[in-house]
């Protein structure tokens, strides 16, 4: 357990960046098409949103995978998650042939709130820089 104690936290915050990182990357290669979508949900300044959306993603997706802040970085994050879920993944509104995948994303962002939820409690864990000795 002393293994798991030491290195699971770690590789839950791999794990949870991966969901943030490389999708914030895709946006950035892709900010047009990005517009495009939050466009198409009818948010309000949407290359205002891109541009954030991109900057939370990066920016506290690797604050998350290093450990840095990581108690601020999973609020945030978990912030934008249960956002994304009601307003990109709300499978009460569309037709039957998309419900099924919006409901699955719909529920999977809200377990990835979960578990940023909890590093944002207990922390990044003692592989991380949080800990590092600064004396």
């Amino acid at each position: 357990m002393a293994f798991i104690e030491k290195f699971g936290p770690l590789m839950g915050r791999i794990l949870l960046a991966l969901m943030f990182v490389p999708s914030g990357f895709s946006k950035v290669t892709n900010f047009q098409g990005t517009v495009a979508y939050i466009t198409s949900k009818g948010l309000p300044a949407p290359t205002l949103l891109a541009g954030a959306t991109i900057a939370l993603e990066i920016g506290a997706g690797l604050a998350l995978l290093l450990g840095f802040k990581a108690r601020w970085a999973a609020l945030l994050l978990a912030a934008f998650a249960l956002l994304a879920a009601f307003f990109f993944h709300n499978f009460w509104t569309v037709d039957e042939a998309q419900k099924m995948a919006q409901y699955i994303s719909f529920y999977k962002n809200l377990a990835i709130t979960g578990g940023l939820l909890f590093v944002a409690a207990y922390g990044a864990g003692p592989v991380s820089l949080d800990q590092r000795d600064t004396t």
